[in-house]
């Protein structure tokens, strides 16, 4: 698998912080499927998602003005 670029949250495409958006980016998939991902996982009692996102969002660097161009 070949990662498309540096793992950033986006401006394009996201509905809350655009972490799942940005990781769809970064494996070069649709973002559907990422946070169908998400919204499974979720549900796995040992790590909740919710904070998983809370933590990517707080550490993941939204991405460029320039770059959103792109």
């Amino acid at each position: 698998m070949q990662l498309h670029g540096k793992l950033r949250r986006t401006k394009r495409n996201r509905l809350v912080a655009g972490v799942c958006a940005g990781i769809a980016e970064w494996l070069g998939w649709k973002v559907g499927r990422v946070r169908a991902f998400f919204i499974i996982g979720s549900f796995i009692p040992i790590v909740p998602g919710f904070l998983v996102y809370l933590l990517l969002w707080a550490v993941l660097p939204l991405e460029d003005s320039e770059e959103a161009t792109q």
